[in-house]
Formats: C-alpha cells, sequence, structure tokens
C-alpha cells in the first residue's frame, strides 16, 4: 500500500515581523552557499553568454551547441528535494515548471525530458508513493507544456550505503532554438534599460532560500505555484522573444527578485534602481521565490510596443525600475555598487 508521510509544517507570514533590515538579510544572503557568487554552478557568471561564439564545440560552459546538422540547442539540467515526500507530483510539477521558464528565457523551445529519482527505494511503501506522485507531476507537466517524456519514465538508483540523503528528483531538459538571432540573454545589457517584472508578487516567502538560510526556518509549504499560470507565461514569452522587444529576459528563482536582478547586473557591472510594491511585504517582494514570474529588460525606445503587447495578451506586468551604471537602489536607499556589494558611503 502506498502512504504518504506526514503534512508539510504550516509556517505563516505573519509569524516574521513586517519590518525587516533590508540591507542585513542580503549582506547575510551574499553567505548563502546557494547564492554567494563564488558558486561556480549557479548564474552568478562574470561572463555573459556569447551567442556568436556558440559552435559544434562549445557547449559545457552555456550549455548551448549546434548540432551537427546546424540546428542550435540547449541543455540544462535541475534538482530538487523539497517536499518530495510530502507531494511528489507538485514538487515535480514545480520543477519541470522552473527549467521551462529558464529556457523560454534564453528563446529556446523545450522539446523533451528525462528523469531521475536519486536515493529512492521501490521496495519501500514510501518509495513507491514518491515514484508514482514523480510520474504522474512528470507526465502532467510534459502534457501541459507539450514537452515529449523519455519512454523510461523515470530512472532510480537507491544505495543503502549512502546513508540519510533527501529523496532528490533530478530532470535533463533538452531544447531547439527557432532562430540564433532572436536570443535574448540574461544580462542587463544598457544603462537607462527599463526593468518590467511579468506575473505577480505575492506575501509569500515559503521554501525561499530568505527564510530557510536567513531565518533557519526549514519548514514551510511550497511557493505560490499554479501550472497553468506557468502555461500561459510560455506562450507570453514565445511572443515577446518573436517581437525582438527584450533586450535581456530572466526567470526569479533563487534569492527571489533581488538576486535575480544582480545576477542579471554582475556579468556587466550594472546596478538598478526599484521602486517596491507598497501592497506587498518588502522582504516578501524582493526575497520571495514564488513561482510564474520574469524579470525582462527593455530599451527605453521600445516601451511604448512593449506595453502595447504585453496589454493585448493579457498577463498581469508591472515595471520595477531602470537598469543604473552601478549603483543598486530600492525605494531611493542604496544599496552600494554591484561589483564591491557594500554600502555607499
Amino acid at each position: 500500500m502506498i502512504e504518504q508521510k506526514n503534512e508539510i509544517q504550516e509556517f505563516m507570514i505573519e509569524q516574521l515581523p513586517e519590518e525587516q533590515d533590508i540591507q542585513d538579510i542580503v549582506y547575510n544572503l551574499m553567505a548563502d552557499p546557494n547564492l554567494a557568487a563564488i558558486n561556480y554552478f549557479n548564474d552568478f557568471s562574470d561572463k555573459s553568454l556569447d551567442i556568436s561564439a556558440i559552435s559544434n564545440d562549445e557547449n559545457e560552459e552555456t550549455g548551448m551547441f549546434c548540432s551537427e546538422s546546424g540546428q542550435m540547442m540547449a541543455i540544462s539540467t535541475h534538482a530538487l528535494h523539497h517536499h518530495l515526500e510530502i507531494d511528489p507530483q507538485q514538487a515535480t510539477e514545480i520543477l519541470v515548471s522552473r527549467a521551462v521558464r529558464k529556457m523560454l528565457c534564453f528563446g529556446a523551445v523545450p522539446e523533451a525530458i528525462s528523469s531521475f529519482l536519486y536515493h529512492i527505494n521501490i521496495a519501500d511503501p514510501n518509495g513507491q508513493f514518491i515514484a508514482a506522485g514523480a510520474k504522474k507531476g512528470l507526465e502532467n507537466a510534459c502534457k501541459k507544456f507539450d514537452i515529449k517524456l523519455t519512454d523510461r519514465k523515470i530512472r532510480f538508483d537507491y544505495f543503502s550505503a549512502h546513508g540519510p540523503v533527501y529523496p532528490t528528483i533530478i530532470i535533463s531538459i533538452m531544447a531547439s532554438v527557432p532562430d540564433k538571432d532572436k536570443m535574448v540573454t540574461h544580462s542587463f545589457k544598457d544603462k537607462g534599460n527599463n526593468i518590467f517584472m511579468i506575473g505577480k508578487s505575492y506575501d509569500d516567502i515559503n521554501s525561499s532560500e530568505y527564510l530557510e538560510f536567513y531565518h533557519e526556518i526549514s519548514e514551510s509549504s511550497f511557493p505560490v505555484f499554479d501550472i497553468d499560470v506557468e502555461v500561459k507565461l510560455q506562450s507570453v514569452m514565445k511572443k515577446l522573444i518573436q517581437s525582438g522587444l527584450l533586450s535581456s529576459a530572466n526567470p526569479v528563482s533563487k534569492g527571489g527578485l533581488f538576486f535575480t536582478l544582480l545576477r542579471a547586473g554582475m556579468p556587466s557591472g550594472f546596478g538598478f534602481d526599484i521602486t517596491s510594491d507598497a501592497e506587498i511585504r518588502k522582504d516578501a517582494f524582493l526575497f520571495g521565490e514564488a513561482m510564474g514570474r520574469i524579470v525582462v529588460g527593455v530599451d527605453p525606445k521600445k516601451v511604448d510596443e512593449y506595453v502595447d503587447l504585453m496589454s493585448s495578451l493579457k498577463v498581469p506586468f508591472f515595471a520595477l525600475g531602470h537598469v543604473t551604471k552601478g549603483e543598486i537602489r530600492i525605494d531611493d536607499e542604496s544599496f552600494g555598487y554591484v561589483d564591491k556589494m557594500i554600502p555607499a558611503n
């Protein structure tokens, strides 16, 4: 009999005071191994992707390559262990949605997914529960996003000598790039470019690096997530990429909005000047990791056309601010400069 483990411990954002020292949060999170700039396994690259340099023999650093036929392809790998033992279906749908959103921001079209469940004992009822839920989540997500799933669905690995290891699902996603000339990279391009958020902000910090690393609260539910919103976002991004209106695009991911903007600024040394939403807690606005959000850069000359297109697509979006020469400002408060990340005098 397949049985579910205990429910996720409920965390309410009201348990934390609304007034937080944002500067202290930023400098503490810079030491988070999942966010630190010296971590080679995240997006804090000191070099932006050079599309023109991609060739048959260059795929290790960028995850992008050209096949022998000349078709440009992209591949990336993603993993998740959060809540896999509680709700493996939703956990897997979240993982696939994150992978798809990241590909869409480059202008790539996801084509196929392979998956791997690590440290799952399929002979154990809990292992069977995880495997069944993950399989259902993969099938549902792939159907929603129109992505092929490998014939074996899920591969397994289990070795008792590993010791206490969280069950983890790992997926590899392959995508095609229809038009190399319309590809978009994650880095800010020019001072003065407008910054927009596509999607909504929420009073949500569940399962965020901010909650787990800064407040040391490891038990919370899923971040805000709706797979139908993700599917709509997929359609919107395809139209935006095709329009050529974007100068940069980044999925809001680990570290929330603040670290998404930081990832966009670091390659070229640009900063950002943004205004938070008065109706959303500032810590949730900056560090929450709710799903279904993408940050885009738009040249000022293209803003009117961008706004017209977004209005016609009937999806929520709003202006965040603009790209600066290097200073980071939030609600008229300086947070120093992107190359130093120390308070300005």
